[in-house]
């Protein structure tokens, strides 16, 4: 068995050819006719001389098409490159050269970017434009770059499954959100990203799969699941090829909109919900509740999984959600797309941390010292590391061995995959994680870790959103810079939200400046954008607006 993601999607049709595989609004896609399409634009994919090895991105939202399209990339062995759909001509050109892309499927609505970019890049050859799920009727000139439309792709082509066998080896890439600087495509070995993110291991004993496990669950009765955050994030790529190989149907939507996820759960019965924190659930049950206060509430009683990952899910907003859904199940999950998995918290109403995720380390997740060892968990509560993860771990970075070296370490003969993350060890195997150590700030010595203050200050009634950043100092070496998105209507002052805080936060974690923001900056996941932040806060502090 090969233990690759295209068998493993296979595996998975062969079940249950018939079962709804994915919805995209009104329209359904099985797992045959997900197969059959893949089949196809595979095909032309082959006879546009892309084979394995080669990387193919796709540059498009949420639709069937960008479902098919990964599927068929796999299926050749070739390699997988999501792209950002919000960037600008400068990142696409970056990423098209980093990524060494030899073949684009995109959305018809980006054909204007694409056409700019397109001359630069001379092993860029090959172009699919799919429909665009928000503007179906869109018709960009795709001419000027020998752009082929997705419907006279498939034409002609083949349907059947014929590519020959598929190796555990291929190489999956993701590229990283880039929050903390350029993004950095980390190489998957196609069995090391289906044990830690895939569902190719049982996440709470640790126990490796049988490769056709999913598949012959695939059978059972299915949740219907509903990730929120675009395809091209690693996590909720990761998080619909996991539910495809166990036979789930998966809704998406191509866009986030609060009002609308709440239709989608109560028309599709939806059982289990995917968000990125605060910047999901935070108007998601502000919008829950402003319905549960008139005539025509939402029915959500099919829903009872509530899971939050990759961003801060407050105590504040937790707490709502809780009152909203007492018989829920809340969890919060750690991970990034450079370790996979690393672990879960299940939460309750009278146990929320206010310091972060309190998680149960997942299988060969540790926490490192300050020489790189592991420590053990039982002797070392209050202590805090930096969080790794054993096992299956990426081969590296793309065309990156410097950054590849400090990420991926080696110690005593085992590899460890370490990000950055910083987390404190708690009692029972726990861990709070604390944040990503590129953005600790060092204040007079003290150490700050900004989600431990965002959670705090998320707590303030007039605050809706915010980001902590550390500012240059000549006293403090670092000063703490609150940068703050306040509810509509609603006032914030310095002095008034340092008084709030100090009941929650040591004195010198107190922010000493504030900047007051339209809008907090995130990407299309809901994800910090702290080097933006700074700069905004840097702006404030030398008297510029914001």
């Amino acid at each position: 068995m090969a233990k690759n993601i295209a068998d493993l999607f296979e595996h998975a049709v062969d079940a249950v050819p018939d079962n709804p595989a994915v919805k995209v609004g009104d329209r359904v896609a099985t797992y045959a006719d997900l197969e059959r399409d893949a089949n196809r634009l595979a095909h032309y994919l082959t006879s546009q001389g892309v084979g394995p090895g080669d990387h193919v991105a796709v540059y498009a939202k949420n639709s069937i098409e960008h479902v098919v399209a990964v599927l068929a990339v796999v299926k050749i062995r070739a390699v997988n490159i999501n792209v950002n759909y919000r960037y600008v001509e400068g990142e696409l050109n970056y990423l098209f050269d980093n990524a060494d892309v030899v073949a684009l499927i995109h959305e018809r609505t980006y054909a204007p970017l694409v056409a700019a970019c397109a001359p630069q890049h001379a092993k860029l050859k090959t172009f699919v434009v799919v429909p665009d799920v928000v503007e179906p009727d869109d018709e960009s000139d795709v001419s000027s770059y020998g752009g082929v439309l997705y419907a006279d792709a498939l034409a002609g082509q083949s349907a059947e499954r014929d590519f020959g066998p598929r190796s555990a080896d291929d190489v999956h890439i993701i590229y990283t959100g880039g929050t903390t600087g350029f993004p950095k495509g980390v190489m998957w070995r196609h069995e090391d990203f289906w044990r830690v993110l895939g569902g190719g291991i049982d996440f709470h004993s640790g126990v490796a799969l049988d490769e056709m496990d999913q598949s012959r669950q695939a059978v059972e009765p299915r949740m219907v699941t509903f990730p929120m955050s675009p395809l091209m994030h690693g996590g909720a790529q990761a998080g619909l090829l996991m539910h495809l190989f166990a036979g789930h149907l998966t809704v998406l939507e191509p866009k986030f909109d609060a009002q609308r996820v709440w239709e989608v759960i109560e028309r599709d019965k939806v059982q289990l919900i995917f968000m990125t924190g605060d910047a999901m659930a935070r108007p998601l049950i502000e919008e829950y509740e402003r319905a549960l206060a008139t005539d025509r509430p939402y029915d959500a009683s099919s829903l009872f999984v509530i899971s939050s990952s990759a961003a801060i899910f407050s105590a504040s907003v937790k707490q709502r959600w809780m009152a909203a859904f007492p018989n829920g199940i809340f969890t919060d999950s750690v991970g990034a797309s450079e370790t996979g998995f690393q672990g879960m918290g299940m939460q309750d109403k009278d146990n929320i941390s206010t310091d972060g995720p309190v998680v149960g380390l997942g299988p060969n997740s540790v926490v490192l010292d300050d020489d790189n060892r592991p420590m053990d968990l039982a002797t070392s509560v209050g202590r805090v590391g930096r969080l790794g993860r054993g096992g299956s771990v990426p081969i590296g970075y793309y065309k990156d061995p410097e950054k590849s070296a400090q990420t991926f370490l080696e110690v005593d003969g085992e590899r460890y995959s370490v990000p950055g993350d910083f987390a404190r060890v708690e009692t029972e195997g726990r861990v709070t994680l604390l944040g990503r150590g590129s953005n600790c700030i060092n204040t007079g010595g003290e150490k700050v870790y900004p989600e431990e203050v965002e959670m705090a200050i998320k707590a303030h009634p007039a605050v809706y959103d915010c980001l902590v950043v550390g500012l240059p100092d000549d006293t403090y070496g670092q000063t703490v810079a609150a940068v703050v998105q306040p509810r509509e209507g609603a006032s914030v002052e310095l002095e008034e939200l340092r008084t709030f805080l100090r009941t929650s936060l040591s004195g010198y974690k107190l922010p000493r400046q504030l900047t007051l923001v339209p809008e907090i900056p995130r990407n299309a996941t809901g994800k910090a954008q702290y080097p933006r932040a700074k700069e905004l806060a840097l702006q404030s502090k030398e008297g510029a607006p914001a």
